[in-house]
């Protein structure tokens, strides 16, 4: 494995993911009827922002450091509250940032269910310590692809898949295709949210298109930007895909979306996006 995420940890496409995510989970938890989060790549839950690692590449800088304690506009400050409580410190000295384990243990109720699946065997122990021991929480040291295989449908029949693979493989698109298309023939009234990065001729515009051809209803495309001009380098922006999304969440991403890419912005080409592949 050479992604170390604690590197990463905390930049804008955490602040991207974390966010449109914590909006998702507050949705469905809005019913009484119990609810199953399914993470196929959950990582270690917890990633301290004052490690050598955060500290010598200080991405954090650039994505939660520039959203904690700042003057947001009045609905974006409110749609972020709920993530952002969830941050402590402040912008210059944070401390632990949450990863999506610890923000759906920390959001989800009692009567809801949790599946976290991670492949590297010592990233799962540290996952465990992170998230305690409980009933609601199942860890699996497994590949991601093949826990959602085996955990769809749940017993509770509503419920979130979040994919958020690393992408070190050159078939990671085409693996997290795949796996949705298999879950939603099995469970086609979940909701799905997968993330990918957005680099030059990283293969998301043939992921997107490969969705908008297929069978799958109900496909909304979230992007952010955070220098489209730049055509070379690293990781320039990022987007996520929702299937069968909340019917609030198009609303709120319009007040987010582009508050996110002026206050994330790497560079002047930044810029967001929002339509549906299929569906609406």
């Amino acid at each position: 494995m050479n992604y170390r995420h604690a590197f990463h940890a905390g930049n804008f496409a955490d602040v991207f993911k974390h966010a449109l995510l914590t909006r998702i989970l507050l949705y469905l938890t809005r019913k009484d009827a119990p609810m199953r989060y399914l993470d196929t790549h959950s990582g270690v839950g917890r990633y301290d922002l004052s490690s050598e690692e955060a500290q010598r590449t200080g991405e954090w800088r650039g994505g939660i450091g520039r959203l904690l304690g700042a003057d947001l506009p009045p609905v974006a400050a409110e749609l972020l509250a709920p993530y952002l409580a969830l941050i402590p410190g402040t912008p210059e000295a944070p401390g632990a940032y949450l990863g999506s384990p610890l923000i759906a243990q920390s959001l989800l109720r009692k009567q809801d269910r949790m599946t976290f699946s991670e492949l590297h065997e010592h990233d799962s122990r540290r996952l465990v310590r992170s998230l305690g021991r409980e009933k609601r929480c199942k860890i699996l040291t497994m590949d991601g692809y093949q826990a959602l295989k085996a955990g769809t449908p749940p017993v509770e029949r509503r419920g979130l898949v979040l994919m958020d693979p690393p992408f070190e493989e050159r078939d990671e698109f085409e693996r997290m295709a795949l796996a949705l298309e298999n879950a939603w023939e099995k469970w086609p009234t979940g909701t799905y949210a997968l993330w990918y990065p957005l680099k030059v001729g990283g293969g998301a515009e043939e992921f997107r298109q490969y969705l908008a051809d297929g069978p799958i209803r109900k496909v909304l495309r979230l992007e952010l930007d955070v220098d489209h001009l730049r055509e070379v380098g690293p990781l320039k922006g990022c987007g996520m895909v929702v299937v069968n999304p909340p019917f609030v969440l198009e609303e709120e991403a319009r007040e987010l979306l582009p508050v996110l890419a002026e206050r994330l912005a790497q560079g002047p080409g930044a810029a967001w996006r929002m339509d549906w592949l299929t569906g609406e």
